[in-house]
């Protein structure tokens, strides 16, 4: 029994149900016992998958086999896979949705955006030295006091250091609208192909995508 297995419920089907009732009275009296409280009528609308596991491992002893065979039943039909195919995993528990990996033109747009930022930012703090130091030196070739060509270097340091933090929030936010456009921008693109109304007389080709055909099952359903 794996971890992961454990806490975990799967729909009882009216074919899982039929087919456990077909072996339930030649199962042994435990597991007949614990059987008969999920497919009694009525029947309950999920079943444990270690239950599950425990008949399909049943089936696969030597005793299972032969009582089996002695009613003319397939033990292939007790697999994990024959038992849980058509069934949903846990239908009672909020799955998460599933979020798809970036694809690769996304993941290299992104590292372009994060070199321009890292560049933006190393531009800045270099501005931000260069000019202190700037000042600190025209400073120093006035006759100045040591303590006003620091404060007077700071001073200028602090002034370009704002500068250049009000324009890096400015590109960011530029970004974030520039992208936030496209995406709209594409949303329309999409709707507008969508409600393209076929010419009158004109035959139309209805194209089926497998997406569509297995529409309503989730990544839980199995087949």
């Amino acid at each position: 029994m794996t971890t992961t297995a454990k806490g975990l419920n799967i729909s009882l089907e009216p074919h899982l149900v039929d087919a456990l009732k077909q072996v339930q009275n030649i199962l042994p009296e435990e597991l007949r016992a614990e059987l008969t409280d999920y497919v009694a009528q009525p029947a309950k609308s999920i079943i444990p998958y270690e239950l599950l596991q425990s008949v399909s491992q049943w089936s696969r002893t030597p005793g299972g086999k032969g009582k089996l065979d002695s009613k003319s039943m397939n033990p292939v039909d007790y697999s994990m896979v024959s038992l849980l195919a058509g069934t949903t995993t846990s239908p009672e528990k909020p799955f998460g949705d599933y979020t798809p990996p970036a694809t690769p033109e996304k993941r290299a747009s992104d590292r372009a955006r994060e070199r321009k930022a890292i560049t933006a930012l190393i531009n800045s703090l270099f501005s931000i030295f260069g000019a202190g130091f700037a000042a600190w030196w025209g400073a120093d070739r006035t006759g100045w006091r040591d303590e006003y060509k620091v404060l007077f270097g700071l001073a200028v340091g602090i002034v370009v250091a704002i500068s250049e933090g009000i324009l890096f929030l400015i590109w960011t936010s530029r970004r974030s609208s520039t992208g936030a456009r496209k995406r709209h921008s594409g949303r329309h693109k999409k709707d507008d192909a969508d409600s393209v109304e076929p010419k009158e007389n004109e035959p139309t080709q209805v194209i089926t995508s497998p997406a569509q055909q297995d529409e309503g099952s989730t990544l839980r359903q199995r087949y």
